[in-house]
């Protein structure tokens, strides 16, 4: 008889990021590890895990829900296809990933139980934390750049003011010298007197 479980897992990254990863093929392989052929039109064909999984886009929700029918190499002819429901709800840092997953033949309980942790859990907190550590080191930097020309901003100010007020005080030397010599030149003999006949 099919049964239904639903597990969650947080992801430290967006919902729309989840969503667009999910749905693209370079992005799933990258993700999980496996292979995958995944596309974000509904009807479309899936794959993943090199083959292992596929099925077809259901229902496709932007940022917030995929359905998609889902079977594995291990489904027998006398199986449906399961349907797996992935909601993503954003929380502090990162989004609530709900996956409810219906229609599961009962022999195979493993999807439950370690399957949907170890192949999709818990290599895409890995996947997503390692995105989220490469997009926050340049900022980091860009931080710390900041911070250190904000640092050397107010002694370059000083440095300049210091170095303008002693341009002012030698031009103001130079002209109390220039008006001190003025005043001790002596006059010329004849600039006082008058020119005899």
């Amino acid at each position: 008889m099919p049964y239904t479980f639903v597990l969650t897992a947080a992801m430290p990254a967006s919902t729309q990021e989840i969503y667009e990863t999910w749905l693209d093929s370079l992005g799933h392989s990258e993700m999980t590890g496996g292979e995958a052929t995944m596309s974000d039109e509904v009807g479309a064909e899936v794959s993943a895990w090199d083959g292992y999984i596929t099925g077809r886009n259901l229902e496709l929700i932007p940022g917030e829900r995929i359905v998609q029918s889902w079977r594995t190499s291990e489904f027998g002819d006398e199986h449906e296809d399961s349907i797996i429901t992935v909601l993503l709800q954003e929380i502090d840092d990162g989004t609530l990933l709900t996956l409810e997953h219906k229609n599961v033949p009962d022999e195979q309980r493993s999807y439950e139980e370690s399957g949907w942790q170890s192949n999709y859990f818990e290599p895409m907190a890995a996947y997503f934390a390692a995105r989220r550590r490469k997009t926050a080191r340049p900022v980091a930097k860009e931080t710390t750049a900041k911070s250190a020309r904000k640092a050397v901003a107010p002694k370059r100010r000083a440095k300049a003011k210091a170095n303008a007020q002693t341009k002012a005080k030698r031009k103001s030397r130079g002209k109390a010298a220039t008006k001190a010599q003025k005043r001790a030149k002596p006059r010329s003999r004849s600039s006082g007197r008058r020119k005899r006949r």
